[in-house]
């Protein structure tokens, strides 16, 4: 096995580990390890990302804002480039909700191409995801804030992945948002 293979198999494990008794918040109660696969897979599936700090940053990007892991832990673990992708696109949880998602449209345009490259595919995979089923005790209208505020983000993103990019603009086009 690749070198890279044993890495990113190391990554996803623990990633698992630490997300083990999370649930997202759809009908289905999916197990959350789910969300960061699938951000790693948009990452190298649709954006054809090779880089193996970014896909194992995609892995672990809500590790430390959600489980009881540090970012000192992810440098001891898997590196300083890594750690410093995820705490880039970790919201500082300490803070109300609408300063985390007003500092999330600050701060888009001026972070790492890595830490951009992770906000897309996270933000794709987050946007399909509420397409798919709406989360337990979310109103139609919620849905449409969070594609609004989403696509605030995605304009600080731009330039970074146009793959990528393609897909959201036609989930923005789809809910009548304008990116």
């Amino acid at each position: 096995m690749s070198s890279e293979a044993v890495i990113l198999l190391e990554t996803v494990n623990f990633a698992a580990e630490k997300h083990r008794n999370q649930r997202r918040k759809d009908a289905e109660q999916t197990p959350y390890i789910n969300h960061p696969i699938g951000v790693a897979r948009i990452l190298s599936h649709e954006g054809g990302i090779t880089d193996i700090e970014v896909l194992q940053a995609a892995l672990l990007h809500d590790t430390v804002e959600d489980t009881d892991t540090s970012i000192g832990e992810l440098q001891a673990i898997f590196g300083q480039t890594v750690a410093r992708i995820v705490q880039e696109v970790t919201d500082d949880k300490a803070l109300p909700k609408h300063e985390r998602k007003r500092q999330q449209v600050e701060h888009a345009p001026h972070a790492s191409h890595q830490a951009k490259l992770v906000k897309l595919a996270d933000k794709l995979y987050n946007l399909r995801d509420l397409n798919r089923c709406t989360p337990t005790g979310w109103s139609a209208e919620r849905v449409q804030e969070y594609f609004v505020w989403a696509a605030q983000v995605v304009r600080g993103l731009r330039g970074t992945n146009p793959a990528l990019e393609r897909h959201l603009e036609e989930l923005f086009k789809q809910r009548g948002v304008e990116l």
